[in-house]
């Protein structure tokens, strides 16, 4: 998998993300030297932890996805029709859209393995 550029959106939305979770982390390190309630503590946590795992969403979600899209992509075009692989690529074609986070490494791993069949398929074919 090669490194990719991200979308400069995304790159404005994490990083906006992570300057209000800096805020709330020099917030809560004031709360404790103020001797603030640690029940009240505990809830800046939480949202911190909230925040830093939707920015993390984002950044996989966006890598992962364009990942595989670009191996569905690399699949439809090495697939002359009769590689044998066709009912699983046109199958990754049309879930695409509907998958979870979750999904997507695994769909991503599906896809490259596709991806190493044909290459060796259409090795041997030319």
């Amino acid at each position: 998998m090669q490194p990719q550029k991200l979308p400069s959106d995304l790159i404005l939305d994490i990083k906006t993300r992570l300057k209000t979770l800096s805020g709330q982390i020099n917030g809560i390190v004031k709360m404790l030297e103020e001797g603030k309630d640690p029940e009240q503590i505990n809830i800046q946590f939480k949202s911190i932890d909230k925040g830093i795992q939707k920015a993390h969403y984002l950044l996989l979600d966006e890598v992962y996805r364009k990942a595989l899209a670009i191996g569905i992509v690399k699949a439809v075009d090495s697939c002359p029709g009769n590689c044998g692989n066709e009912d699983k690529i046109e199958y990754l074609k049309n879930e695409f859209p509907n998958l979870e986070l979750s999904d997507l490494t695994n769909k991503l791993k599906e896809i490259q393995a596709i991806e190493t069949r044909l290459k060796s398929y259409n090795e041997k074919k030319g």
